[in-house]
């Protein structure tokens, strides 16, 4: 699953190249999503490429193929020239909503023995530097009853170590609760700009949120209010030994 900036991304391109036969440069992709920068745009195709959804050129400049859409897309209803995010909305239907743009976790399924519950794991998650991080279920994991409580929950496994004082670490399986909020001093799985995916500790810093790591080599980073969603809290870990 991408995120709504990198479906908008992908139909930009694909959209420009079936009018022109030539990809749009970095500057137009950069006013077409309204970012403050090209190294945004940078990440989004970088992203985009791992997911297989577009292809560098080797030797041409400014060269993308593009390799498929999403499942959603209409043609129908595709973006015309003078873009903007509604029509790209229009065209995939609703942004799907928490767990950073994935797929609402589905209702927890009980085991036979009735003492876990399976949960779906939903990708990785960086406990570092913020990477576009959720993608669709990969496969489920079966998780004690008492670990959950109320609520939808889903899985994500961690890569990075900016929460080993809090007792997470690189490779962990993290449980998380279905949330738009959460209190400050909670872990949080937060959505950057829409972006970026990490999971923190959640603080506010006046009118500001502050993403706290559980390391001193990683800063505290401070943001309006307005660049980040929460998409969940930890309420469990699952750790296994090789």
């Amino acid at each position: 699953m991408l995120t709504r900036k990198q479906q908008e991304l992908l139909l930009f391109i694909h959209e420009r190249m079936k009018e022109s036969g030539v990809p749009p440069s970095f500057d137009e992709m950069k006013d077409a999503l309204d970012l403050a920068s090209k190294s945004g745009i940078h990440r989004l195709i970088t992203a985009l490429e791992e997911r297989g959804f577009i292809r560098r050129l080797p030797n041409r400049a400014r060269a993308l193929e593009v390799i498929k859409l999403p499942e959603a897309y209409q043609p129908t209803l595709a973006p015309r020239r003078g873009f903007s995010p509604s029509v790209i909305e229009g065209s995939l239907g609703k942004t799907a909503p928490a767990a950073a743009n994935v797929q609402p976790p589905r209702p927890a399924a009980k085991s036979e023995d009735g003492g876990s519950v399976s949960v779906p794991v939903m990708g990785r998650i960086a406990a570092g530097v913020p990477i576009s991080a959720i993608q669709n279920t990969t496969h489920e994991i079966a998780v004690p009853m008492e670990m959950l409580g109320n609520g939808d929950h889903y899985a994500l496994e961690v890569k990075g170590d900016s929460m080993i004082e809090a007792g997470i670490l690189d490779g962990d399986t993290v449980i998380i609760r279905n949330s738009s909020t959460a209190n400050p001093g909670e872990i949080v799985v937060a959505l950057v700009d829409d972006e970026e995916a990490t999971l923190k500790r959640f603080r506010r810093k006046g009118a500001s949120i502050a993403l706290e790591a559980a390391n001193p080599a990683y800063e505290t980073r401070i943001f309006g209010p307005d660049r980040v969603k929460i998409q969940g809290k930890l309420v469990g870990l699952i750790r296994r030994y090789h």
